[in-house]
């Protein structure tokens, strides 16, 4: 397998565990979890399997150092000691793409991305001293950099454009739920690909085109592009390359990193492919909105991600929900009254989900919202709820747990 690398990948706050479980699922060891990002150990396939497959993180930083700093001189020096020889090459283009700290004594943003491409700069001088200015012609090694507590972590972007954008989302609604926690919400439902699952809020459809794709097994990111692919095209010279990692010799004789290449990504979108389930399915996958316009946008974007005979789209009121089905899954979005103009309308339209729930209490209901009085206008405890960041809005994932169906008899 060669030696290992160490990715972070950043998800929302509460959607570690979800996150977790998907990496494992990918046969990689975890490294670290923390509040919001997940660290684990990869081989050499690992950024693209990360980048294709998993569907709920934001993107796949490779993790290239971690230290202490409290001054700027420190930051300096420790960023200095880092062989960026090892992974930007000499015409690479670098920058700090996003610094942020929190509670730490370096918390100037701008002072902590200048002082960052000095000491990086500084340092590959020493590599190539017959460089007086880099021209950063070739391809791209954005960094992102967190610190907390004054402990510095570095991490080169590996993904580039956000990876919530699949693709399929050229129609949105208002208020669009990423795709990232539509599937994160999915996955941590007990909701599997045997049982209905009706949205009453669908909008663009995000959350039923997710949990279709689920069910078969189409990769989220199949249909994208990511900017480590262009890193095959660097060639980085042997007398400069920590000999620790692995490395694969082409024609010229130089030294290319085998960890992010556009082989790696074409074989594992192959193998992606070939793992899809195209046959027939009796998927019970169903959305409902008001509004015509929007469900055009959601059959639409269905098409796109390659689903739209799998979901079935109805204009339909919340108050008319109803199934002749006595176990179910909802999993929805519903609006949360933003404007002062609609405050009044949400204590309405909770109160009817609140009605429909307490009709349909055998069936399970996954309610994301960030409408501070929807458990109070529901007129029921939740079994549990979640707070969660939707982008820079507070939410809370509300859990209303309906009966487990019965188990079907093993000769079925």
């Amino acid at each position: 397998m060669g030696n290992m690398i160490r990715l972070l990948c950043p998800c929302h706050f509460g959607m570690e565990a979800v996150l977790k479980r998907e990496i494992s699922d990918l046969g990689y060891e975890i490294d670290e979890v923390d509040n919001g990002k997940v660290t684990f150990l990869g081989d050499e396939d690992a950024i693209a399997r990360a980048n294709i497959h998993l569907r709920t993180t934001e993107r796949v930083l490779w993790r290239v150092a971690d230290f202490k700093a409290v001054t700027f001189d420190e930051l300096f020096e420790a960023v200095k000691a880092v062989p960026w020889e090892k992974y930007i090459p000499k015409d690479g283009r670098f920058w700090v793409a996003k610094a942020n700290s929190v509670n730490s004594q370096l918390f100037s943003p701008r002072d902590i991305q200048r002082i960052v491409k000095k000491a990086m700069v500084e340092r590959l001088k020493q590599t190539y001293p017959d460089v007086e200015h880099f021209a950063e012609t070739g391809a791209d090694y954005p960094l992102r950099i967190s610190i907390l507590k004054d402990n510095v972590t570095i991490g080169i972007d590996t993904t580039g454009e956000s990876l919530h954008k699949r693709g399929y989302r050229k129609f949105t609604a208002p208020a669009p739920l990423t795709e990232t926690l539509a599937a994160a919400i999915l996955l941590l439902s007990p909701w599997r690909e045997d049982r209905v699952l009706v949205d009453p809020f669908c909008g663009s459809g995000t959350i039923l085109i997710e949990a279709a794709m689920i069910a078969r097994h189409i990769a989220p990111g199949i249909n994208r592009e990511f900017l480590s692919e262009k890193w095959h095209e660097t060639n980085i010279n042997i007398d400069k390359v920590n000999k620790n990692i692995d490395k694969k010799r082409n024609s010229d004789g130089l030294l290319t990193n085998i960890y992010a290449s556009r082989e790696s990504f074409d074989r594992v979108r192959d193998k992606a492919r070939l793992e899809e389930n195209h046959e027939p399915m009796e998927l019970s996958i169903a959305g409902y909105d008001i509004d015509d316009e929007v469900l055009r946008m959601a059959r639409a974007n269905a098409a796109l991600a390659g689903v739209e005979d799998d979901i079935h789209f109805q204009r339909r009121d919340v108050a008319d929900f109803s199934s002749p089905k006595k176990y179910g899954f909802v999993i929805t979005n519903p609006p949360y009254g933003e404007r002062i103009s609609e405050k009044d309308e949400m204590a309405a339209l909770y109160r009817t989900v609140g009605e429909r729930i307490a009709e349909n209490d055998t069936w399970s209901w996954f309610i994301l919202s960030g409408y501070e009085g929807a458990e109070d206008a529901i007129r029921k405890k939740a079994t549990k709820n979640r707070k969660i960041y939707n982008g820079m809005m507070k939410t809370y994932l509300y859990q209303y747990m309906g009966a487990k169906p019965p188990k079907r008899p093993r000769n079925e």
